[in-house]
């Protein structure tokens, strides 16, 4: 539990990422599509190298999911730099799959901290956003981009919010200082 609290810090960066990410995509709805393939694929892969260095600095046993979940995030940041030129629908469920496994992910990591810390609901409840908002994407591909512009941005403003209120419950678990 201690270790926990000391990197505290993980998912509260991650947090800011999306909240600016998110923010970034609501303030210019009017975004290219290579700008968007920059701002996720920047993101992604941030999101990603902080999934790993959070999995392998915490003794979990879904480790190697998040792991995997890391390296996804990375490679999928990667594909959208190297093909800035794709289609909004490939970008999409790009997107798409890497919010559902994402979020798969985060929910059996906030299940498993239910053992270790009270009211993991934020966790869990960032991964159920993420695992919706890919499967929302799935079922209406043919949204135009402005609207997928929106919604990833509402999206990444509510899963940095839950990030956030998750590291902060992480920090109150460390000792207090007087």
């Amino acid at each position: 539990m201690e270790h926990l609290a000391r990197t505290w810090w993980l998912p509260l960066i991650r947090g800011i990422a999306a909240i600016i990410f998110g923010v970034l995509a609501v303030i210019w709805p009017g975004i290219t599509l290579l700008v968007l393939v920059t701002f996720f694929g920047a993101y992604a892969i941030v999101n990603g190298v902080f999934a790993i260095f959070t999995a392998l600095r915490h003794e979990v046993r879904s480790r190697i999911w998040a792991i995997v979940v890391g390296v996804l995030s990375i490679l999928a940041g990667f594909v959208a730099f190297a093909w800035p030129g794709i289609t909004s629908l490939a970008l999409l469920y790009v997107i798409a799959i890497w919010a559902i496994f994402s979020g798969l992910a985060e929910i059996v990591d906030g299940i498993q901290l239910r053992k270790i810390i009270d009211r993991e609901w934020t966790l869990i409840l960032g991964g159920v956003l993420s695992v919706v908002f890919g499967v929302l994407l799935l079922i209406w591909p043919a949204a135009g981009m402005l609207s997928l512009v929106w919604l990833i941005g509402l999206f990444a403003i509510l899963y940095g919010i839950t990030l956030i209120t998750l590291a902060f419950r992480l920090k109150k678990l460390g000792p207090q200082t007087v």
